[in-house]
């Protein structure tokens, strides 16, 4: 008895779904030109995220860091260019290339370049950022100094 009924509901199912037409179906809600760079600037942040961590964890060298996250900023930075440019041609403007920042002085290239070091007064440790608590012995990092 419960066969029967199974296999007349199967046939009543596969019926329905021979008799639908491609044109009785709903149109498809067309996709946002946003859509595949918003989801391409949410991974990038998250991967951002995640690589913070395994620093903070001590899981990345301070280059291997640096380097990454050059990467990862360089990448976002070409998808945030790509928005704009797909925003202003939905605007109907041509798209305007930003200008080329100005060269720095030498002086100031190379403070960039030494980065600040904050040492831990408990144990020593050095870090490239201020923290709150030293992430080698956990202690407060208050009294850090530069």
């Amino acid at each position: 008895m419960i066969i029967a009924i199974t296999s007349v509901l199967a046939i009543a199912i596969i019926a329905f779904i021979l008799t639908i037409r491609p044109r009785d179906l709903p149109a498809a809600e067309p996709e946002s030109p946003f859509a595949h760079l918003d989801d391409r600037k949410a991974a990038i942040y998250e991967n951002l995220r995640d690589l913070q961590f395994e620093y903070r964890v001590g899981k990345l060298s301070d280059t291997d860091y640096q380097n990454t996250k050059k990467d990862l900023q360089k990448e976002l930075a070409t998808v945030l260019a790509e928005v704009d440019r797909l925003k202003a041609q939905l605007a109907g403007k041509p798209a305007v290339a930003a200008p080329a920042p100005a060269p720095k002085p030498k002086a100031e290239r190379a403070a960039e370049t030494k980065p600040i070091v904050f040492v831990c007064p408990s144990c020593g440790a050095t870090f490239e950022k201020s923290l709150k608590f030293c992430g080698e012995c956990g202690k407060s990092m208050k009294a850090a100094s530069a």
